[in-house]
């Protein structure tokens, strides 16, 4: 097998490129990881969150959420509110601050995407969702499958 040529490799690859270019912007800027990145983002479309829940979506392991998240609520970035019956719960939301930088964020984010995909004309924008959301769904059907 030639990996260069390996699909999985290339996607590998491929997001490995984009995350670091977006992640040098905000490493630097404003001093987090990609992994707080992740958090961050995920809290700033939505209601507050399960760390469990947030993990699943960012793609982050137990450990890699735990010591994202722990950095986040020393820097005041995220405020974490205790279950009343069951206090190994836990629910999690951008505090004002977090807000701020997700609102700072976004746009470079956003500008970093613009940058990448302007070298695909509108048809070759509009096949490529259409490929990577057929991907996406014979991906996960895969995982459903049992190996042997």
């Amino acid at each position: 097998m030639k990996l260069a040529s390996f699909l999985p490799y290339r996607f590998s690859v491929l997001t490995h490129n984009i995350s670091q270019s977006i992640a040098s912007i905000y490493s630097s800027r404003f001093h987090i990881s990609a992994q707080e990145w992740r958090i961050i983002a995920n809290l700033g479309n939505g209601p507050p969150q399960s760390a469990n829940e947030i993990g699943s979506h960012v793609n982050l392991d137990k450990v890699q959420m735990s010591r994202a998240l722990t950095k986040l609520i020393k820097k005041g970035l995220v405020l974490r509110t205790f279950d009343k019956l069951d206090k190994r719960k836990s629910s999690l939301k951008l505090s004002r601050k977090g807000l701020q930088l997700y609102e700072k964020i976004v746009p470079i984010a956003l500008e970093r995407e613009r940058q990448l995909i302007a070298v695909l004309n509108r048809q070759e924008r509009a096949q490529l969702d259409a490929i990577l959301e057929k991907l996406e769904r014979r991906a996960e059907a895969l995982n459903t499958l049992k190996v042997d």
